[in-house]
């Protein structure tokens, strides 16, 4: 039997949650460390490969089924996005802070990661089939939305206080003022979420059983007929789109003599935050390729 908890209530807020450490994660970090100075070589390199979590996440997906609820994943996980934040915000002022907000930022990656399965689960099994289409183009919207404000709202913020303070300041009171929001979304959800009946996890007789169906569960997974080629495709579909995803950003935050600084950060971002409506390249051929006569 399904909650009678409204989902206006917390499908819009939980996909704002999903999108929001996405975009700070892949974009947002990439303007900040350019305007900390950090070489284009070092930020396309080691930003690149934080998108691997939301590559490589089936394969820790079926864990989130085998431990706990899936509510219990999302509360937890988006604490832990707040925890990764706030590390981000502490670690901005040290030396050398590169390396210390990068480990933060692995922590966003695979708590945000593992956040979207739970979440993406836990939708199955809250809405009743016809609810989950009406609020299939809701959740997609304000995942959308999430975006707009990580890339466009949230760098107008940095790019204020930036007028006010000085660089490592103003981006460490934004990732501070980001850290509390999510200590908001996890306590919003964790009175707001409703508690599926269906939501259980497999149950274990003890930790032998745990390690047991854990170790099957691999073992079933790489079994699979074709298992080679599916993990060739979940590693390579989108990996080079995220290869050069920092290049694009990199030109155009790169300091021409003639430009301000702050009239840039503050300003162009308002330029750079509808750029996440726009579909990524894969989206645009798979779309394509699914069209009628297209094959």
């Amino acid at each position: 039997m399904k909650s009678n908890t409204t989902p206006w209530s917390w499908v819009p807020s939980l996909y704002f949650a999903q999108g929001l450490p996405y975009v700070m994660v892949m974009t947002v970090s990439v303007i900040m460390y350019k305007r900390l100075e950090v070489s284009n070589t070092d930020i396309a390199l080691y930003t690149s490969w934080l998108y691997l979590p939301w590559v490589i996440k089936p394969l820790w997906s079926p864990f989130v089924d085998l431990l706990k609820t899936k509510r219990w994943w999302i509360i937890v996980m988006q604490l832990m996005v707040g925890a990764g934040l706030a590390g981000v915000a502490l670690t901005i002022p040290t030396e050398p802070f590169f390396q210390y907000t990068l480990a933060f930022f692995w922590l966003l990656a695979f708590s945000s990661a593992t956040h979207d399965i739970a979440a993406d689960g836990f939708y199955m099994l809250a809405l009743e089939e016809h609810e989950q289409s009406v609020f299939v183009g809701i959740r997609s919207t304000f995942y959308r939305v999430a975006m707009i404000a990580g890339q466009g709202l949230l760098v107008v913020v940095a790019g204020y206080f930036e007028n006010t303070t000085n660089i490592q300041t103003a981006w460490s009171i934004t990732f501070g003022i980001l850290a509390l929001t999510f200590v908001l979304f996890h306590l919003y959800h964790l009175f707001l979420l409703p508690r599926p009946a269906t939501d259980l996890p497999v149950g274990h007789n003890s930790s032998r059983d745990l390690i047991r169906d854990s170790w099957q569960t691999v073992l079933s997974y790489f079994d699979k007929p074709g298992i080679g080629t599916a993990l060739a495709f979940l590693l390579l579909y989108r990996l080079g789109e995220a290869s050069w995803s920092s290049w694009p950003l990199l030109f155009c935050w790169t300091k021409p003599k003639w430009v301000d600084w702050h009239w840039k950060l503050a300003r162009s971002a308002s330029f750079m935050a509808p750029l996440a409506l726009l579909p990524s390249p894969s989206e645009v051929f798979w779309g394509v390729l699914s069209l009628p006569g297209a094959a």
